[in-house]
């Protein structure tokens, strides 16, 4: 009989076993603690997370495939997210999910676990918690929202927002119309309908080989969710028998894969920060530079807002992430294994292209080099990231004048200022809302235009940031600037008039001034004020211990594996 972590707490005959399993025992049959595996199911799922808040009907399906398999499931809420909900940004409490995720695996008597995310943190938060913990974990990722429709055209989900809350600014749509649309925009349980971070992260999990394959994209009021559900409550006890962990599968190879899909689905640049942070709790040597040596050459094949036209269950119906990894599969890295225990590449023979208006055969692509592109130089010696795929192409190399805002607070005050010296050729700059200086790195690096530029047709500029962006944002974009200006970077030091020049083609972002000039400035007074100054609480530990973008932003006690073991015993 195989011998279960579990036993430490439920086996024997003395008090403290005695405890553990009389308190749990609610129903549960004598043998249920003798030589059955107990799974935990981290579930997401709350009322103010919207896009998870479905989770509990998934958890049920999870259950019954656990009982299936012979063992003992568990429902175990964890921290969630809600990316629209929680001020001032989701982002400030990944770690803090992933930390808490981590203890509450750790400290109970379980031998594996399933893990239930959906909206933006909490798939890269339980991936996170799961690499750190290293017990045997797979994901069941929620899903993606139907397709809502409004006066016969489709919404997606984020990036409409965005468009038609510029084309109010810009007057070309009344505040009646946009509204009008609001109740069309979420038309199912789900989250994101774009290929926004929480279907990037989804797609990421499986590329990562952390979940059924074919799963990501299932969208959530789809029946073979609560299929695939089953069958990973199924494979949960597998894994534990085979003793599968995540550090059997989150390895060099199956990042290298993941950073491929990426390229190739059109994905969020947020999943440069969180497969980062994977990374770093894995032990996996990933760098910045690796997104573009393993990326940049790869080609868009997925047509899907807000790069593209089509929306996530277009992506499923045409066949979904198999299909992509197909058509590049001599891209990939073979050496990967999933939570099957076989390689990633094993069912990529029988994947086909259903729709080529959506996914694009590799003959045929969107953009024959479409990944993340990471920029160095005098503005980001550290880099800064830019995509590509949802810029307008005749920005990507560009020369203009700064004007600078301290803080999103500043840019809200002064955006639509009809006195504001800008142009369509200026370079908007949006500093003080890194990890620390924000903090928790907000999604405001797409910045909205000036109204004034808006009414004479501008769409778009281009814009700098120590910011995210949402994935469901498009743009020409410059993210994650390293170091943040409030880390003393040189996104502290520019003022408005600097020459800022992008040149993505040649992964460049400089300031074009004198090393000497830049030496002599102190960082400016406005950002400065606008820091924040926490004194107690998760916010003044995070801004002690935050790492910056290129090392995933996590904190820096949390990296590595800290592995499954509890040394001390209350009773």
């Amino acid at each position: 009989m195989p011998q279960y972590r579990n036993a430490q707490w439920y086996g024997g005959p003395d008090r403290g076993s005695y405890i553990h399993r009389a308190w749990m025992r609610r129903g549960l049959p004598g043998e249920a603690f003798s030589g059955r595996p107990h799974i935990a199911i981290a579930n997401t799922a709350s009322d103010l997370s919207p896009c998870n808040k479905h989770l509990n009907e998934v958890s049920a399906s999870v259950q019954a495939g656990v009982w299936a398999a012979g063992g003992i499931p568990h429902d175990m809420p964890v921290m969630s997210l809600g990316e629209t909900q929680v001020r001032p940004t989701a982002m400030l409490w990944r770690n803090l999910a992933a930390m808490a995720a981590e203890e509450m695996i750790r400290a109970n008597p379980v031998d594996g676990v399933v893990l239930l995310g959906g909206c933006d943190k909490t798939i890269p938060a339980l991936l996170m918690a799961a690499a750190s913990v290293d017990l045997p974990a797979v994901v069941v990722p929620g899903g993606p929202m139907l397709t809502g429709h409004f006066r016969g055209t489709a919404l997606g989900c984020g990036t409409d927002v965005w468009r038609l809350s510029e084309e109010v600014r810009a007057g070309t749509l009344s505040e009646e119309e946009f509204l009008a649309s609001e109740s069309a925009m979420i038309r199912s349980k789900g989250h994101c309908n774009t290929m926004g971070t929480a279907s990037t992260m989804a797609c990421m999990a499986e590329a990562l080989g952390m979940t059924l394959p074919g799963l990501a994209g299932t969208p959530a009021p789809d029946s073979r969710l609560l299929e695939a559900a089953h069958r990973s409550g199924r494979l949960a006890v597998d894994l534990v028998h085979a003793g599968r962990r995540p550090s059997t599968v989150l390895t060099r190879s199956s990042f290298h894969n993941a950073i491929v899909a990426l390229a190739a689905i059109g994905g969020s640049t947020n999943a440069v920060v969180h497969l980062l942070a994977i990374a770093g709790r894995a032990g996996v040597d990933l760098t910045l530079d690796d997104f573009d040596k393993i990326g940049s050459a790869v080609p868009l094949l997925v047509d899907l807002a807000p790069a593209g036209r089509h929306l996530m269950d277009d992506f499923f119906r045409a066949g979904g992430l198999l299909a992509v990894l197909r058509e590049v599969a001599d891209l990939l890295d073979p050496a990967a294994i999933t939570v099957t225990g076989e390689p990633l590449t094993s069912p990529l023979d029988a994947a086909r292209i259903w729709d080529e208006s959506v996914i694009r055969p590799r003959t045929d692509p969107l953009l024959d080099q479409a990944g993340i592109a990471v920029l160095r130089g005098t503005l980001a010696p550290g880099g800064a990231v830019i995509k590509p795929a949802a810029a307008s192409p005749e920005l990507l190399r560009h020369r203009g004048r700064a004007v600078v805002f301290d803080s999103i607070e500043d840019l809200r005050h002064r955006l639509d200022d009809p006195d504001l010296d800008v142009d369509e050729s200026s370079v908007l700059v949006l500093r003080g809302c890194g990890p620390r200086g924000y903090p928790g790195m907000p999604e405001v690096g797409n910045m909205p235009l000036p109204a004034k530029l808006l009414a004479r047709g501008v769409r778009d500029m281009v814009r700098v940031s120590d910011a995210r962006m949402s994935g469901t944002a498009y743009g020409t974009v410059v993210l994650h600037v390293v170091p943040e200006g409030a880390a003393g970077g040189p996104l502290a030091l520019v003022r408005n008039g600097d020459p800022i020049v992008l040149d993505a083609p040649g992964r460049r972002l400089d300031i074009d001034l004198p090393a000497a000039d830049l030496a002599s400035r102190s960082p400016a007074e406005g950002m400065i004020a606008a820091l924040p100054a926490p004194t107690r609480g998760w916010e003044r530990l995070y801004i002690d211990h935050v790492m910056q973008a290129d090392r995933g932003a996590d904190l820096d006690f949390l990296t590595g594996a800290t592995g499954h073991e509890v040394t001390r015993d209350s009773h």
